[in-house]
């Protein structure tokens, strides 16, 4: 199989460059002793072995088939070939040297340079925005800045962005949505006295937000709902006063909240039922949650995927909430009402 000259004969036998403990898909291990003629026409028997001597491979001569015409050989330019299984043979000086678990040390080197997670006593910036935390070391960060800062969790903000159009116009609107907050009066405090108005225009911005002084004196002041305290009322406007202005930004407008028969009640106003568009009262959302009387809550949950109310009541997240409902059905609710309008024309 091999011719070699004579004046080679009493060269040592070169090494070869399979490896014995991976075999080469030539699979020269498991044929049989190839005889091999050496310069004087001899027969010498080639001896294989299976001893690793610091990761090079002592086998036999290339004694083995040659290849076929179809099969390639799998070297590179650098001298370095590569056995298919994600390991890499080197040849040094005729050595066949074997690089190992080549890929699985990559790996292990890349998962050495992920980036870990900021733990809270990493977190101590005292004046910097949090905003600009979370651009310089991601939102995990941020929200620590913000935890730590008192402000408002990320939860508020996304119902926040839900709610509010950004960068929208924050003057009055066609259409307007109003809340109150009540405290409770009488032996028993089941009476109730108004304590806090909102109103926000048609993108959620607020126009209007006063507490209110109250008329008589206060036996529940509701905190756990209402979010009043007696500090709040202390520095409140005279109702006459804000039942005025209130009156005012009503005139005209469409009149847009949640079970409004009772804010208009504890304000001692009155306003045009064609203009009063009642998120409680709409038939397609009391259809869409099943319910008679759904509360705000239960319609933020299921139609705008936002909780609200989930600890102190806030007037103006209330009337964000009820705009948000009625914007989100304005076109089919404005079509209803302009047709049961024309069929009271027509009768």
């Amino acid at each position: 199989l091999l011719k070699q000259k004579a004046s080679n004969s009493k060269k040592p036998i070169p090494t070869g460059q399979t490896d014995t403990k991976k075999k080469q898909p030539l699979k020269a291990a498991k044929s049989p002793e190839v005889p091999a003629v050496n310069g004087n026409g001899s027969v010498v028997k080639a001896k294989s072995t299976n001893k690793m001597d610091n990761g090079s491979a002592k086998a036999s001569p290339p004694l083995a088939k040659p290849e076929s015409k179809g099969v390639t050989a799998n070297k590179n330019f650098n001298d370095t070939k590569s056995n298919g299984k994600g390991s890499k043979e080197k040849k040094k000086n005729g050595i066949v040297v074997k690089e190992k678990h080549e890929l699985k040390h990559k790996r292990r080197k890349a998962e050495e340079h992920v980036e870990q997670q900021p733990k809270e006593a990493d977190i101590w910036f005292d004046d910097v925005d949090p905003k600009d935390i979370e651009a310089a070391l991601g939102p995990e960060a941020a929200k620590i800045a913000r935890r730590n800062l008192g402000l408002e969790t990320e939860q508020s903000q996304s119902v926040e962005q839900v709610l509010v159009k950004e960068k929208a116009f924050e003057g009055l609107t066609r259409a307007v949505a109003m809340d109150c907050e009540m405290v409770g009066v009488g032996p028993k405090g089941e009476d109730s006295i108004l304590a806090r108005v909102s109103i926000v225009n048609q993108f959620g911005k607020c126009v209007y937000d006063k507490y209110v002084k109250p008329t008589e004196k206060v036996t529940d002041y509701r905190t756990a709902v209402s979010g009043i305290r007696p500090q709040n009322l202390n520095s409140g406007e005279d109702f006459k006063t804000v039942q005025k202005e209130v009156a005012e930004i009503l005139q005209g407008r469409i009149l847009v909240g949640h079970a409004l028969q009772n804010d208009l009640k504890v304000l001692l106003l009155d306003h045009p039922h064609k203009k009063i568009r009642d998120t409680q009262r709409y038939k397609p959302f009391k259809q869409r949650v099943k319910s008679s009387r759904p509360s705000l809550k239960l319609l933020c949950e299921k139609l705008l995927n936002v909780q609200v109310q989930t600890a102190e009541h806030c007037s103006i997240q209330d009337a964000q909430a009820a705009m948000r409902l009625y914007t989100l059905e304005k076109k089919k609710w404005e079509a209803a009402v302009k047709n049961k309008a024309n069929n009271k024309n027509c009768k």
